[in-house]
C-alpha cells in the first residue's frame, strides 16, 4: 500500500479529486496499489459505500484499475499523467519525434483573401473546393466520398467521434504497439483500450477478432505508414479484416491514413467494402507542416451527421482562412513535386537504415512510413546506451498496451551516411549489453 501520499476526503467526489491530484503530481505512480475500500473508509470516516463510488468513478476515467483480490492500483497511463516523450538532452541527435523533416516541408504563405468581417460560418462551414480538392484526393483511392467533413487534426476528429458513439467504460480496439496520443486519448474520454497486435501487414485479424468477441464498440486501425512499427494493409490482409468486420455492423472502424502522401505504400482501405459503419481520416501535418491543424474525412452518412453535429456546438467549423491555406497547398503544382520528393526520400532512408541493421544482425520492422520499430529485451538499456553515442531514440514502453518491447527510430531525417553510424553503435550498444538483450 502507498504510504507517501495520503487520500484526503468526505465524498466521493473529494476522494476521487485527492487520487487524481496524486497521480497528476507523481505522488501515486502506475502501478502504485490503493488502500482496500474499507480500510480508507475507516480512516477517512466515510462509507465504504462512499469509497467505492469513488473508486469506480477513477476506474471509468481511466485512472485506476482494479485486479480482484489484487485490488485497486493506479493505472498503467492513467488518463492525468502523459506518454509524452521526455525532453530531448542538449547535444544528442533526435530520432524519437516522428517528424517530417523541415527541408522536404512547403513554406506556409497565409491566403491574400480573408474573411470580411465577424461573420459566422456555421452555414457553410467547408469550403466548396476543399471539399472537391478533398474528393479527389481520396477518390483514386477507393475510398467512397459521398460524405467528407474537415476537424482540426485526426485526434480531434477520433475523439469528436469517440465521445459521441461511446460512453465511459466501452472498450475500443488499438493496435498494440500503437501511436501513444491515441492510447491516451482513449484513456482520457474514460474508455477501455483492448491491445490488437500488429505485423508488417497491420492489424492481425486473429487479435481483432479476439477483441470483437470482448466486446469493442469502436475500432481504430492505420492502413499504412502504422505508427510505430510501420505495417501496412496488402490486399489480402484488408479482405480478412473485412471478412471478419462484416459480422459486427454496429462496430464502428476507424482508419487512421495518418501521413497518406508519404506513406510510400498503396492504400488499401478497409472503407470501399460496405462496412455500414465507417470513417477514414487523413491529415497533411506530415507532409504540409505541423502546424495545419487539419484534418479531412469520409464517412458513413451517420458518423457524418453525429461528427458535424458535436463539431456544431463546439468550435462550430474549421478556420476558412486554414481551409485556404491547405486548398491553395493541396493545388499547387510545386507542393506537389516537393510532396512527391518528401515520399521518396523518406523511403530511401527508412530502408537504408533497416538495410544496415540487417547487416548487423538486428531484426526491424517499418514496411512503409517515416518510422523503424525494433524489438529489445531491455528498451531502458538500449535507449541509454545509444545516448551516450549521441543518438536519442523513442522508448517503445509508451506506445505498448501488453506487446513485446522495442525501440521506435524515426528515420525522416537520417541520412543513409548517417544510418550507417547509427546502425553500428546500436550493435555495439546490445554487445555491451547482452547480459539483458535477448538477440
Amino acid at each position: 500500500m502507498v504510504t507517501q501520499y495520503v487520500i484526503s476526503g468526505t465524498t466521493a467526489k473529494g476522494i476521487a479529486a485527492s487520487v487524481e491530484r496524486g497521480v497528476a503530481e507523481g505522488a501515486l505512480a502506475p502501478g502504485d496499489a490503493l488502500p482496500p475500500v474499507r480500510r480508507l473508509a475507516d480512516e477517512l470516516g466515510v462509507s465504504p459505500g462512499t469509497v467505492a463510488t469513488a473508486y469506480k468513478d477513477l476506474r471509468q476515467r481511466g485512472i485506476v484499475a482494479t485486479h480482484g483480490r489484487g485490488g485497486t492500483v493506479v493505472a498503467p497511463a492513467p488518463a492525468v499523467a502523459s506518454r509524452r516523450p521526455p525532453r530531448v538532452p542538449e547535444g544528442l541527435r533526435d530520432l524519437a519525434g516522428g517528424h517530417p523533416d523541415p527541408e522536404l516541408l512547403p513554406g506556409l504563405v497565409p491566403p491574400s483573401r480573408l474573411s470580411p468581417g465577424a461573420r459566422s460560418h456555421r452555414s457553410t462551414p467547408r469550403l466548396a473546393r476543399l471539399e472537391e480538392a478533398v474528393r479527389d484526393w481520396l477518390r483514386p483511392d477507393g475510398v467512397p466520398v459521398e460524405h467528407v467533413t474537415f476537424a482540426h487534426g485526426a485526434l480531434d476528429l477520433i475523439g469528436r467521434l469517440l465521445s459521441v458513439e461511446l460512453r465511459p467504460g466501452d472498450a475500443v480496439a488499438m493496435e498494440d504497439p500503437g501511436y501513444h496520443h491515441l492510447l491516451d486519448l482513449v484513456t482520457a474520454l474514460g474508455l477501455r483500450s483492448v491491445p490488437v497486435a500488429v505485423d508488417d501487414e497491420g492489424v492481425r485479424p486473429d487479435a481483432l477478432r479476439a477483441a470483437l468477441r470482448s466486446g469493442v464498440r469502436a475500432v481504430v486501425c492505420s492502413p499504412r505508414a502504422q505508427n510505430p512499427y510501420g505495417g501496412c494493409f496488402s490486399v489480402a490482409r484488408r479482405d480478412a479484416l473485412v471478412a471478419v468486420l462484416r459480422g459486427e455492423p454496429d462496430v464502428l472502424v476507424v482508419e487512421n491514413d495518418h501521413a497518406s502522401a508519404v506513406g510510400d505504400a498503396p492504400l488499401h482501405s478497409l472503407t470501399g467494402a460496405g462496412l455500414p459503419r465507417w470513417v477514414h481520416v487523413r491529415t497533411v501535418s506530415k507532409f504540409l507542416g505541423t502546424d495545419l491543424r487539419w484534418a479531412a474525412a469520409a464517412c458513413d452518412g451517420v458518423t457524418l451527421a453525429r461528427h458535424d453535429g458535436r463539431l456544431l456546438l463546439t468550435s462550430g467549423w474549421v478556420s476558412h482562412l486554414l481551409q485556404e491555406t491547405v486548398l491553395g497547398l493541396m493545388t499547387d503544382d510545386g507542393t506537389r513535386a516537393l510532396v512527391a520528393r518528401a515520399q521518396e526520400t523518406y523511403a530511401l532512408r527508412r530502408r537504408a537504415l533497416g538495410r544496415e541493421l540487417t547487416e548487423r544482425g538486428i531484426a526491424w520492422h517499418g514496411a512503409s512510413g517515416l518510422n523503424l520499430w525494433v524489438p529489445v529485451r531491455d528498451e531502458s538499456a538500449v535507449v541509454n546506451g545509444l545516448r551516450s553515442y549521441g543518438w536519442w531514440v523513442a522508448a517503445g514502453a509508451r506506445f505498448r498496451l501488453s506487446s513485446e518491447p522495442g525501440v521506435r527510430i524515426s528515420a525522416a531525417g537520417l541520412e543513409p551516411a548517417d544510418a550507417v553510424r547509427l546502425a553500428s553503435d546500436f550493435a555495439a550498444v546490445l554487445g555491451e549489453s547482452e547480459a539483458t538483450y535477448g538477440g
